[in-house]
């Protein structure tokens, strides 16, 4: 494949991103349910490409791979895998990192909810392994941390996954991850408005009392022109770098850390304990280990506050919609179509169980504000942050709740294990290497601790005053 032909593909995807835009803005359906452009502009590329397109039309012909070439779809079935090193590296780069008080104060109920949910997911998925998908579809047990890949995780965490389930042998896990990942954003925006009307109507919610105040631009997704924030500061002068170049700079920088020091685990392992466990662990969550240490030293070296946290955002936001529109664009109907009853049971399953955590836990687990602060859990809990904090801000349009303080907070201890961090990364070389039994256990104490914590510590209002 030529530069010029990966460089055509890449054209593509502004092609589909601007159709998934033109089609949330005319569409009231969409629009009111928050549905972001890059999975609408995915699923229209889906369509089109030669996964149905592509059917209706021989081999030798010009439509064959549908409005694609191969090359395409070559170029960006490789691109979430790369996409999602940048999403986690840009985690913390420019963040402050607050004291431990007052992380304490405010994430310490949600991140017990947090982490009931998240590896209550990982509970059920191996139950389902255990008693149905491996004894009667002859899935084999890593099916039983699909759940969490996909709907903590989220499209980038599962596609990140893509090279550790084929080296385990597992590939079909790819498009059965992606596939529940959109499942898991489509259900986390459908449920949740349906949650949050349910609370008003039921005086569950103390900021807003109706969700019918939304402004037609604000649906459609275009910025009120009251509420017009600039993108990014210019904390370089354009003459001697450009700030944008500056900032991916530094992104770049944390994934090649992040690069060093699992290379570092590797070689470490296999000199002590000749063991090739850490090969299976992909690059993106060490990538946000790169972007924290980077972080670290900004902290404390850099006098002029260089590194801007919104141009982080810009770069962060740019790789998201970039992976999720190729994600689900490349996924392989065929592999859904051929494990549809366990992809339905798997999807079922984990919407089940986070409604149960969102309806029976967050009101016993968070003392003040559980409906606010919850849905964000509830929403991240099904796909990806994005969808919390949309949630959180239809409940709470102008931010007079602790809500977004304490789901920020939680991300601190709560990104760096679960929701696509070191646990999600190594949850499926751990039940390759171990067997879903010992990994069962240790996810039903992990979630002992969590339900624990939260009923009788921070539920009884002991570890925090928020």
């Amino acid at each position: 494949m030529t530069p010029n032909q990966i460089g055509f593909a890449l054209l593509y995807i502004g092609v589909f991103l601007l159709v998934g835009k033109i089609i949330r803005v005319k569409s009231t359906l969409l629009q009111n349910l928050f549905l972001p452009s890059s999975i609408i502009g995915g699923f229209i590329a889906l369509l089109l490409g030669p996964q149905v397109l592509g059917k209706f039309f021989s081999d030798d012909n010009s439509l064959a791979n549908g409005v694609m070439t191969e090359n395409i779809t070559e170029v960006w079935s490789s691109l979430p895998g790369m996409m999602i090193n940048i999403v986690f590296a840009c985690l913390f780069l420019g963040a402050t990192i607050p004291k431990l008080k007052d992380i304490w104060n405010y994430a310490g109920p949600q991140l017990a909810f947090g982490w009931a949910i998240g590896w209550g997911q990982y509970v059920v998925g191996l139950l389902l392994a255990l008693l149905i998908l491996t004894p009667f579809f002859d899935l084999p047990p890593m099916a039983g941390a699909l759940i969490e890949v996909a709907f903590e995780g989220g499209h980038g965490t599962a596609a990140g996954m893509a090279s550790t389930f084929e080296e385990l042998g597992f590939s079909e896990a790819f498009d059965l991850a992606i596939g529940l990942a959109t499942v898991g954003v489509l259900s986390g925006v459908i449920f949740g408005i349906i949650l949050i009307n349910w609370g008003v109507r039921n005086k569950k919610t103390k900021v807003i009392e109706d969700v019918d105040d939304f402004s037609n631009l604000r649906k459609r997704g275009v910025m009120e022109y009251q509420n017009r924030e600039p993108a990014g500061k210019m904390t370089l002068r354009p003459e001697s770098i450009e700030p944008l170049s500056f900032h991916l700079a530094i992104v770049m920088l944390a994934i090649l850390i992040g690069w060093g020091i699992l290379q570092g685990l590797i070689a470490l392992e296999a000199i002590t304990i000749n063991s090739d466990f850490m090969e299976y662990i992909p690059l993106f969550p060490v990538a946000m280990l790169g972007g924290i240490l980077l972080q670290i030293v900004f902290d404390k070296k850099d006098k002029y506050n260089l590194v801007d946290r919104r141009m982080i955002n810009r770069i962060q936001g740019l790789a998201l919609d970039v992976l999720i529109l190729t994600a689900i664009a490349t996924v392989s109907l065929d592999v859904i179509g051929e494990y549809l009853v366990p992809f339905l049971i798997l999807a079922a399953a984990g919407i089940a169980w986070n409604l149960f955590g969102f309806l029976v836990l967050a009101p016993r687990f968070i003392p003040n504000y559980w409906f606010e602060r919850g849905i964000g859990d509830f929403g991240q809990s099904m796909g990806v942050t994005a969808t919390g904090l949309l949630l959180m801000r239809v409940v709470d349009p102008d931010n007079e709740s602790p809500a977004f303080e304490a789901f920020g907070y939680k991300q601190l201890f709560y990104e760096p294990f679960l929701g696509g961090g070191f646990v999600t990364a190594l949850s499926v070389p751990f039940i390759a290497q171990f067997g879903p039994w010992p990994s069962l256990i240790l996810a039903a104490a992990m979630t002992a601790v969590g339900i624990l914590s939260g009923l009788f510590y921070f539920g009884k209002g002991k570890g925090s005053s928020i």
